[in-house]
């Protein structure tokens, strides 16, 4: 099972960015989760464009179409979703690659709860099946933990492993895959 996992966050020392590679450590056999590290270079949205997509956009919509699920991590900016994800996701918008597509959103913080709603809120639009059960938030803001700490904290990485084989079991019998 191939799994796409998206980081909202351009940062370098990204908590979100770390829990995907993290995550991708700690996923269950036979799931291989592989990180996008291009969405700081996409242009700004545009609907000029047409079906013409930039090459980092084109790059984003080949994994889309051949992954199983989708992973998403994205920080809060301003009570919402940032620019980086918004950006990516409106690219996608108008070429269905969503549609039915299993996505388990995580949240790296518990006091992101409005850029949370309206990543789930944008996906939902865009028709991707959100998988609830394996969409989770964890305490990363001010742990100081990094992706070796997120493997290594017991608590963290059970739920992270839990979230992960929710993913798996759920992806395999999703309309999509």
């Amino acid at each position: 099972m191939k799994v796409l996992a998206l980081s909202g966050s351009l940062r370098a020392a990204s908590n979100n960015t770390a829990l995907l590679r993290a995550a991708a450590r700690l996923a269950p056999p036979g799931m291989r989760i592989e990180l996008f590290g291009e969405l700081g270079q996409f242009p700004l949205f545009n609907p000029d464009y047409g079906d013409i997509f930039p090459p980092p956009v084109r790059r984003l919509y080949e994994c889309l179409t051949t992954a199983d699920a989708v992973l998403i991590a994205s920080p809060e900016y301003a009570h919402g979703v940032t620019g980086t994800i918004k950006n990516a996701l409106d690219w996608m918008v108008g070429c269905e690659v969503f549609v039915n597509k299993p996505v388990a959103l995580l949240n790296a913080s518990p006091r992101a709860i409005h850029a949370h709603a309206a990543l789930r809120e944008t996906l939902s639009v865009m028709s991707a099946h959100l998988i609830e059960a394996a969409s989770i938030t964890l305490p990363l803001l001010g742990s100081g933990l990094n992706e070796d700490g997120i493997v290594t904290h017991p608590a963290i990485s059970a739920a992270l492993s839990n979230a992960l084989s929710v993913l798996a079991t759920t992806a395999s019998i999703s309309p999509s895959t």
